[in-house]
């Protein structure tokens, strides 16, 4: 495969992470703070359950009506 150029695409050999993860290090007390707002606040957090997220996002519910004539 070549690029738009006409030059070889190249691929680059990425290896995977080894070990352990590098210690997460703790929100700013700032950060933390306006996170507490919000929450307070009903808002949004990034990283959290939003359930009127989940509500609109959810695929549609089918309703089965029956008979259109009724049943008769």
């Amino acid at each position: 495969m070549t690029s738009l150029y006409g030059e070889p695409l190249r691929r680059l050999f990425v290896p995977a992470p080894t070990g352990t993860p590098p210690p997460r290090v703790p929100d700013p007390p700032i950060y933390r703070a306006l996170m507490r707002t919000w929450a307070d606040g009903g808002r949004t957090l990034p990283g959290r359950h939003d359930p009127e997220w989940a509500r609109l996002a959810a695929p549609p519910i089918s309703v089965s009506r029956g008979p259109l004539d009724g049943g008769r």
